[in-house]
């Protein structure tokens, strides 16, 4: 019960944020690869983002 009250971290935010860019670069890397490259790009700033915050 608690659970469901507690925000989550900001590290926890960055790291589904990066799930999703990867899924997305996964799913166009078949379809247009440049999209492919600029969600992965995206997803490797995330990564930035979360090693400053550990």
């Amino acid at each position: 019960m608690i659970k469901l009250f507690r925000k989550n971290s900001q590290k926890k935010v960055l790291q589904k944020k990066f799930e999703k860019l990867m899924k997305d670069a996964h799913h166009l890397s078949s379809i247009n690869r440049k999209l492919s490259n600029t969600k992965i790009f995206e997803a490797e700033q995330v990564v930035k983002q979360i090693e400053k915050l550990v």
